[in-house]
């Protein structure tokens, strides 16, 4: 019993094999090359950090999902991160010029208090692309385009967006005079979207009839670009600051309806992914058969405040183990492989080391019968023709 107690693990961690642990190694290394080639430059944020820095500008979620420890040496509290984004914010607070964006993207491992309710994994690889001092729509769009590139090389299928805005539901919640436990009320009401429960709570709360009417208007804003339209005269009454996020909106969706005409686009309201996190423009990428979303981000402008240097920030995340399991499987024999029989042999020598000084995988038989170009997964293998050793 002891024996088998050994290879266990905690609930929801999960150990990589070989195969698997390849595949995610080769497809983060062209997301981060992709991400190279848009300008955004790769940052390695500690695993372990203190925690007043991991939950910067986060909300109580972030907190519930992070694990926490008192080290040893300093007497302080430390967390196993569980999101990226703070530790990046203040790299850029360290490291960003004046005046001048900062294209920053990272991919590393990051570890979950509690599994999330369709997701039962708590040791995600997560990767994502920040921007950094820029607060336009331009912005926002390039993000949300690098988000859907890194959808297409993973080769995710059937990917359609929801955006939404959480700037529209906070100027709502402050017309309404809402205290903060009050607001998590009504936030977990609109993601149920139970209009049932919101009258009722509207009416506890004794929100004036305006504004609970055009809180229910969130539960109905859910659609088509053409949304954004409806919003705009059943929200008309709310002043200057939806009407600025409803123009936000408009002005995203009609690049990304320019830049991606097949893209399926989905305006909610109602969406508030991370609301305690976000201060604008959100987004989430879902794909076909799956019923949560494969990558996500939004607008969280100020997050490095705390680190002196606060200022616009938009940026994406997604878990590339969730992204490698929606690519296509790969081939039992792959053709990068190469089998090198187990011979003594100078010339064949020579064509090994040059092949992997090239960066090409030689994987040389050490004499077991039962060892095979077929059974070591290559797809070619060095033969001797005319003398010369060749990958055929």
């Amino acid at each position: 019993m002891l024996t088998q107690d050994r290879w266990l693990l905690p609930e929801g961690i999960e150990e990589i094999f070989p195969g698997e642990a390849e595949k995610l190694d080769r497809l983060g290394r062209r997301l981060v090359d992709r991400f190279a080639t848009w300008g955004y430059r790769l940052v390695m944020p500690p695993m372990v950090d203190f925690l007043d820095s991991l939950l910067v500008g986060t909300g109580h979620e972030l907190d519930l999902q992070t694990l926490k420890l008192t080290d040893p040496v300093s007497g302080r509290l430390i967390g196993l991160r569980a999101d990226m984004t703070p530790q990046v914010a203040r790299i850029d607070a360290r490291t960003a010029v004046e005046g001048l964006p900062s294209r920053l993207c990272y991919f590393g491992s990051v570890v979950h208090a509690l599994s999330g309710h369709l997701d039962k994994s708590r040791n995600p690889i997560q990767v994502g692309a920040e921007l950094y001092g820029h607060g336009s729509v331009a912005a926002s769009v390039e993000v949300i385009r690098l988000m859907l590139e890194t959808l297409e090389i993973a080769a995710v299928p059937g990917v359609h967006l929801d955006l939404g805005h959480v700037g529209i539901y906070r100027a709502l919640a402050r017309q309404a005079g809402l205290t903060e436990p009050q607001e998590s009320i009504l936030f977990d009401i609109l993601q149920r979207k139970d209009a049932t429960d919101l009258g009722a709570f509207l009416g506890g709360v004794g929100v004036s009839r305006t504004t609970g009417d055009m809180m229910r208007a969130l539960l109905d804003l859910n659609g088509s670009r053409d949304v954004i339209l409806e919003a705009h005269s059943r929200l008309s009454g709310a002043g200057s600051p939806i009407g600025a996020a409803l123009g936000e909106l408009s002005a995203i969706t009609e690049i990304l309806g320019a830049r991606h005409p097949d893209l399926p686009l989905n305006v909610d309201l109602a969406e508030l992914r991370g609301y305690q996190y976000h201060t604008g423009v959100v987004f989430a990428a879902f794909a076909s058969g799956q019923g949560r979303e494969v990558a996500r981000g939004g607008r969280y402008d100020d997050i490095g405040r705390t680190f002196g240097f606060a200022r616009p920030a938009v940026g994406f995340s997604a878990d590339l183990k969730m992204l490698a399991g929606l690519s296509p499987g790969s081939k039992e024999c792959r053709d990068d492989l190469i089998f090198a029989p187990a011979i003594q042999d100078a010339q064949l020598d020579q064509s090994i080391a040059e092949l992997r000084s090239q960066g090409r995988v030689v994987i040389q038989s050490l004499g077991g019968e039962a060892e095979s170009a077929e059974g070591l997964g290559c797809g070619k293998l060095l033969r001797k023709e005319n003398g010369h050793w060749r990958a055929v």
